[in-house]
């Protein structure tokens, strides 16, 4: 222990405080004194520490406790703290009230930014990077099992109290009504696509595809087209989608973006990762390229199976006009700024004097219609 030197004191200041060193809980008293010497307030607490503090080096804080006493803390160490009873010494503190050092800004904001920028490398650059190669390695089987449970947690996280999933609708005669659908598409394609076809009973206006060849339609769609060649379309461009594995690698990418933000965010368990892999499968956001080649291909295979193509226009001009009301389907369709060269491109992709063949019959419309009665 050093010895304190104190210089001259005067008599007329001399008060008792209360010190915390900043690594105990317990406080110490202390008798304090001004060295004009030095310009310091000295003392020596009943613990054995010795106060030496400069009073240029001396700023109040606040008064958490009532405002009553006067809680003192050096400029360059502001662990310790000196509470006393009275506002006496205040007058001879010169920078009582001047703020502590902050760390400079600069190096904090460049950390930030960089850390920022790291993040969004990893989940814009190489998470969709690695996606796409190891969509290439997934066997069928592991494909269709990931679309299995992803359908499982959308019609769980579809039901708002969690308990009773979005019922699949069974009527018999609407789901052959589907299938014959779904045939007369199959025999378009250039390469038979192994799908299993689903119709949620949910007002969503929405269709789209899942991994391992799981195309879903809801209720909402089915009931807002008025014509089953629309319903036909939007079939095709969603089979576009599964033979180009569109929804594998959004999968693959959506769930290491969401793996990423988990860790970052402490969601470990991955039950809200879940959830929010699940909503944005449903809401899936292709690239303009992977929605254009899915365009290019419902042309294709609307043509092959004697539809006019122009019945994907007359959906995408409906979906722009439901546009007010917020469906996940629509906005993903209105989210693309090309919305209507896609339209147009759908009815160039018609022949002039092209003589369509209707999809279903009548009875079979409406037995589809009416699948989730």
């Amino acid at each position: 222990m050093t010895v304190l030197r104190v210089g001259r004191t005067p008599d007329h200041f001399s008060t008792t405080a209360t010190y915390f060193n900043g690594f105990r809980s317990n406080a110490a008293t202390v008798t304090l004194t001004i060295d004009e010497d030095t310009q310091s307030l000295v003392g020596l607490a009943d613990d054995g520490t010795e106060i030496h503090w400069p009073l240029s080096d001396i700023r109040e804080v606040p008064d958490q406790a009532g405002g009553d006493q006067m809680v003192l803390q050096r400029y360059d160490d502001p662990v310790q703290r000196l509470v006393l009873a009275d506002f006496e010494l205040a007058p001879r503190l010169p920078n009582r009230r001047k703020k502590l050092r902050t760390t400079k800004r600069g190096p904090l904001i460049a950390w930030a930014v960089a850390a920022v920028g790291s993040v969004a490398l990893i989940i814009f650059v190489l998470v969709p990077t690695m996606a796409n190669q190891l969509a290439r390695f997934i066997p069928p089987e592991g494909e269709r099992a990931l679309g299995e449970v992803t359908l499982q947690q959308i019609r769980t996280a579809l039901d708002q109290t969690g308990l009773n999933p979005v019922p699949v609708c069974t009527n018999t005669e609407g789901l052959a009504a589907l299938e014959r659908m779904e045939e007369r598409l199959q025999a378009a394609l250039p390469e038979a696509q192994s799908l299993t076809v689903s119709v949620l009973d949910h007002k969503m206006i929405n269709a789209f595809a899942l991994p391992g060849n799981y195309i879903v339609f809801f209720r909402g769609l089915i009931e807002k087209a008025e014509t089953p060649d629309e319903v036909a379309a939007v079939f095709a461009h969603e089979i576009g989608h599964v033979a180009s594995r569109d929804p594998t690698r959004h999968a693959l990418r959506s769930a290491g973006s969401l793996g990423v933000l988990g860790l970052l965010f402490g969601d470990f368990a991955g039950g809200a990762a879940a959830l929010l892999l699940a909503e944005r499968l449903i809401e899936a956001q292709y690239s303009q390229e992977a929605e254009a080649q899915a365009d290019i291909f419902a042309h294709s295979a609307l043509l092959e199976a004697k539809i006019a193509p122009d019945a994907l226009a007359t959906m995408f001009e409906r979906f722009r006009e439901l546009g007010g009301e917020a469906s996940p389907f629509v906005a993903h369709f209105l989210s693309h700024p090309s919305l209507g060269d896609r339209i147009q491109a759908a009815r160039d992709a018609t022949p002039p004097g092209f003589e369509a063949v209707p999809i279903l019959s009548a009875q079979d419309w409406r037995a589809l219609q009416n699948i989730c009665d």
